[in-house]
């Protein structure tokens, strides 16, 4: 009976349990989509990665990544945690200090800090307009009408589609109670996976912006602990925007995630350029095999 290695990292954290939890199938060769989306269903985390033979002489390994339903082209704490995960297992990187991931969406760098942070290159985004007139229900969905006076909501795709809002500070952004009805009608009628808002922090905070993220699964309202692509968005947003760094008034910024569940995700967001580069610590909390056989 075959034996594939297993583990589960808690991704954007250096504290065991206050991140986002990644399960991570080492060997996924030979496995049908049927059986990974039956191993994802199972593991009942919002993403299970399989790693497979790199499909092109560019990149270190591929992997697929998968929902409870679905699969996905691209997520970020999926890309950081499954990296780490093939570290600790021994993989050498082709080159030194960087890993090349490929996805579903092609190519995705990820740099090795020497402090053991890893970092991965946001893919392009497509940004479009959010419709404005579904300002009255986002209020509704979200319970709040304190937006940021200089950045508009937009769509941002980044193998999900997210709207991002900014909001007026920080303290707007953790006081937000979303209604499920109006979000699942906003996340339906502007065709998202699900919803970012963000604030800045004022002072007296290891962070510079606070970010939530909902979506609506199965008719239930989820906040992700600590959401890459996500992030990755804002990041992104905020660049075409002009307001790179916004909260640290540089090229640079920490984001915390996931306060409202008692998590304290934390993510660094660099720009090399115009880029930005999603970054943050994983640590292995469970580590195994699936002993079953399944194909």
């Amino acid at each position: 009976m075959p034996q594939r290695p297993f583990k589960q990292v808690d991704v954007f954290t250096n504290t065991p349990f206050k991140g986002n939890p990644l399960a991570v199938v080492l060997d996924g060769e030979g496995l049908s989509d049927e059986a990974m989306q039956t191993i994802a269903r199972w593991t009942n985390l919002s993403e299970t990665t399989f790693v497979l033979p790199a499909a092109v002489p560019e990149a270190d390994y591929s992997v697929r990544i998968f929902t409870t339903d679905k699969e996905f082209m691209f997520a970020g704490h999926p890309t950081l945690g499954t990296a780490h995960a093939l570290l600790e297992a021994g993989l050498q990187p082709r080159t030194p200090g960087r890993l090349v991931q490929h996805c579903g969406v092609g190519l995705v760098p990820i740099e090795i800090g020497e402090d053991g942070q890893l970092a991965f290159q946001a893919p392009p985004v497509q940004i479009d307009a959010f419709d404005e007139s579904l300002r009255p229900l986002l209020a509704t969905a979200l319970g709040t009408e304190a937006w940021h006076i200089q950045l508009m909501p937009a769509r941002v795709e980044m193998g999900n589609r997210w709207l991002v809002v900014g909001l007026a500070d920080a303290r707007a952004c953790l006081d937000v109670v979303p209604d499920v009805t109006a979000l699942q009608a906003l996340l339906h009628g502007a065709e998202l996976h699900g919803v970012a808002v963000f604030g800045m922090h004022r002072q007296g905070v290891s962070a510079d912006i606070e970010v939530r993220t909902f979506l609506v699964e199965q008719g239930s309202l989820i906040e992700d602990p600590v959401t890459g692509s996500a992030n990755g968005c804002i990041a992104w947003l905020l660049e075409v925007n002009g307001m790179m760094g916004i909260a640290a008034g540089q090229e640079s910024y920490i984001a915390r995630q996931g306060t409202k569940l008692q998590r304290n995700g934390m993510i660094t967001v660099h720009y090399r350029g115009q880029t930005p580069w999603i970054g943050g610590h994983c640590k292995t909390l469970i580590q195994g095999v699936i002993a079953a056989d399944i194909r």
